[in-house]
């Protein structure tokens, strides 16, 4: 390769679309094996590298060169190759510094407590000390290296004021995991996680429902890329500008667009009009019930709504996980908390207001073939629809103004 990513795994990873959005060199992902990481960089067969979990401490003896800030964190995530000669930097202090002050979460003076011992927490702790952190502990499984152990940081260090999650919990595809409670820290004020598949985890969803400050990864991600590409091409950019406009785009492009609405709100209609002008795949959450289980009133008939329901909560937490979608939801789906927070790990939510005159009957669904089965229906569930989206949609235009309208986000 010439430029790319070196890694024990990689299948989350976003780095390729970020590089290849500047558009000067192409970039591919190298998963290594530990014992495979020596020969690779000794090799010298690159231009510029970045290095990730668990490689960061790990790569730097095989250098030429390290960058006295890079070796004073004792991280390198970026390498380039100079005439043979090899450097390495930590371009993720730069995007770590830009993430915090993104999520507004305010370090100095503050209690801060590290989680995970690994490379990119060495790199938060250098931030938080240039922050002006009062304290600042990293939190293992195991008590070593200065580091407590997560029992211990709920017993002695509850009164911590930002937590930084630097572990890969998490992470795609185990989307569903969180790597502390947070309830055990009620003077918190800010949370940071360097994750960033899903948009949203499980820690920053929590902390989002707690009223703190709080943001994922991607910007951090997206900054410490273009910082790399300085490194790489051995020239000066916009960081900041460069930086806003690949996070836009790469958030939008990773982003699910869930459809929500009452049953024959046009939601399947519109989801493919949605797809086939991003060029997206579109996710019938009934339809893979239908193909799991046959079709949906027989479920009903033969093992009841809640079997159906359970059935469809399994299916929505499944394509939960997956990015860069559009999804189309039956008509109750949002009435379960447990699917709205499994949608936004990585969706936004968009709901089809269709007025429930223009709702036709249809054989197909259970609970709304008739018209006053349809009305009651919408009475019940209309506040929730409101509640939970995002994006509120006028529904009673044409299908294509209705898509416009949803890839547009008014």
């Amino acid at each position: 390769m010439e430029y790319g990513l070196i890694g024990e795994k990689l299948p989350h990873s976003f780095s390729k679309e970020i590089h290849e959005k500047l558009g000067y060199y192409q970039y591919s992902l190298e998963e290594l094996k530990r014992e495979e990481l020596k020969d690779f960089i000794l090799q010298k067969n690159f231009k510029g590298i970045n290095v990730t979990i668990p490689y960061k401490q790990d790569v730097i003896p095989l250098l030429d060169e390290v960058d006295p800030d890079a070796l004073a964190i004792g991280a390198v995530n970026t390498v380039v190759n100079r005439d043979g000669v090899l450097y390495g930097y930590n371009t993720d202090f730069g995007g770590m510094k830009a993430l915090i002050e993104r999520a507004g979460v305010i370090i100095k003076y503050k209690k801060v407590l590290i989680l995970g011992t690994g490379g990119t927490s060495l790199t938060a702790r250098a931030v938080c000390e240039r922050m002006g952190a009062k304290e600042i502990l990293r939190v293992s499984r195991r008590e070593s290296d200065g580091a407590v152990t997560y029992e211990q940081a709920y017993a002695n260090h509850c009164d911590a004021d930002v937590i930084i999650n630097a572990t890969p919990c998490g992470m795609f595809p185990n989307i569903f995991d969180s790597p502390i409670e947070l309830d055990r820290f009620p003077k918190l004020s800010g949370v940071i996680d360097v994750i960033y598949n899903p948009l949203c985890t499980e820690l920053v969803l929590s902390a989002k429902e707690r009223g703190l400050d709080t943001e994922g990864g991607l910007y951090m991600l997206v900054a410490q890329a273009i910082l790399a590409a300085e490194k790489f091409l051995d020239t000066e950019m916009d960081v900041v500008e460069v930086t806003n406009k690949i996070y836009d785009e790469i958030y939008f492009d990773k982003r699910n667009i869930v459809l929500s609405g009452m049953p024959a709100s046009g939601k399947s209609t519109v989801g493919k009009i949605v797809a086939k002008q991003l060029g997206r795949d579109l996710i019938d959450t009934d339809r893979l019930v239908v193909e799991r289980e046959g079709d949906i009133p027989t479920i009903f008939r033969e093992k009841g709504e809640r079997y159906f329901r359970d059935l469809e909560s399994t299916v929505i937490k499944e394509v939960s996980a997956l990015s860069g979608k559009v999804i189309s939801l039956g008509g109750g789906a949002i009435m379960r908390k447990e699917n709205v927070r499994s949608l936004q790990h990585n969706g936004a939510i968009f709901f089809i207001d269709r007025s429930p005159e223009y709702l036709v009957p249809t054989g197909d669904r259970p609970l709304a073939d008739k018209k006053e089965k349809i009305m009651r229906l919408y009475n019940k569930r209309i506040d929730t629809y409101m509640s939970t989206a995002d994006f509120i949609i006028d529904g009673d235009c044409d299908p294509e103004d209705v898509a416009d309208s949803i890839i547009n986000g008014d």
